[in-house]
């Protein structure tokens, strides 16, 4: 078992597949909504995201942002999680990058440098990222961002 399916950082539930988003601004609010509903952050921790998207950009490539907080305001942080947004048609994260995995990370510790490995190596993986913008079962993201082997062939 991996240190995120341990931890419970990444329940199914906060997968929201073929999510709908006017811009980035949006996206990040609907992560922060998923992650506050959760009760793994206060309210005010999606604008600790905004200010770190105005502070540095949280675009890895290949289609995958993972916006985060402000180290001043890890006291948001109630305790540790991560919100994944598919967004099957893309959505503008800066001039030039399309966000389709917004995965909105929550963190008060070093629980998140195992999802960051993960995705650094699916940013090598076209394929499976491919599959993980269209696929319909939530529990595939799920294993992909745990380190889990997939429990089913690739559409």
């Amino acid at each position: 078992m991996s240190l995120i399916q341990e931890a419970g950082l990444l329940p199914r539930e906060l997968v929201r597949l073929d999510a709908r988003v006017a811009d980035k601004a949006d996206a990040i609010a609907q992560a922060a909504a998923l992650l506050v509903a959760d009760g793994c952050v206060k309210p005010g921790f999606g604008a600790s995201m905004e200010r770190r998207e105005a502070a540095s950009n949280t675009y890895l490539g290949k289609g995958i942002a993972i916006p985060h907080g402000m180290v001043e305001d890890r006291d948001l942080i109630l305790r540790d999680g991560i919100a994944v947004l598919q967004v099957r048609d893309g959505v503008e994260w800066n001039a030039g990058q399309r966000a389709t995995l917004v995965v909105a990370i929550a963190a008060r510790s070093d629980a998140h440098i195992g999802i960051l490995r993960r995705l650094t190596r699916l940013l090598q993986d076209d394929a499976r990222i491919a599959d993980l913008t269209s696929t319909d079962d939530a529990g595939l993201v799920v294993a992909a961002l745990s380190g889990a082997e997939a429990t089913a062939p690739a559409a």
